[in-house]
């Protein structure tokens, strides 16, 4: 007689095979994770840009608050790592230097205490955010298919914060910033 598996609805969280550790996938994985270390490193460097160009108080609470945010979650990654039983080590991420060399050409092509320059920042960010909760939600969920449970719960921490992060961007945009730039009016030189 075999034995059946009760199921809980969940998809089966199969324990890390034998050899797993060797596997294709877990090194695509680990590569990912030096990928997603790059980008949290590098967004730490360009916030204060953001936050310095914005122009809404709120805005501007709001990238300090995620910059506080994003260095936690540096750490958190840096555990990551540790239950890897791997040196913390980033990898150059070509995405996220594209999404940020085009919020820097934003900054460039705006208008300095405008709240147009405002909206683009948000927009950046955003992006930013996107990029983030795809990557987060695509790594927690082969944590777990590698069985690595601890792994799972700790990107899935940081794939809900960076959904708050852009929820409450949007709430910014929505509630005030995209109303004041609709009213400005370009100034010709």
């Amino acid at each position: 007689m075999t034995k059946t598996k009760k199921t809980t609805g969940k998809s089966p969280q199969p324990a890390m095979a034998k050899g797993a550790n060797d596997s294709m996938l877990q090194e695509f994985f680990g590569e990912e994770i030096k990928d997603i270390y790059y980008a949290e490193k590098h967004i730490i460097k360009v916030l204060p840009k953001m936050m310095k160009a914005a122009t809404s108080p709120e805005l501007k609470q709001a990238f300090q608050e995620h910059l506080d945010v994003t260095k936690t979650q540096v750490t958190r990654l840096e555990q990551v790592f540790e239950l890897l039983g791997k040196k913390p080590q980033a990898k150059k991420c070509d995405a996220i230097e594209g999404i940020t060399k085009e919020g820097e050409s934003i900054i460039e092509e705006t208008e300095e205490g405008t709240a147009t320059r405002d909206v683009g920042l948000i927009l950046a960010a955003q992006k930013v955010e996107h990029y983030e909760i795809a990557t987060y939600g695509g790594l927690a969920q082969l944590a777990t298919t590698l069985g690595l449970d601890e792994v799972a719960e700790l990107l899935a921490t940081t794939l809900d914060e960076e959904k708050e992060a852009d929820s409450m961007l949007s709430g910014i945009a929505e509630n005030e910033v995209n109303y004041n730039a609709a009213e400005e009016i370009e100034h010709s030189n």
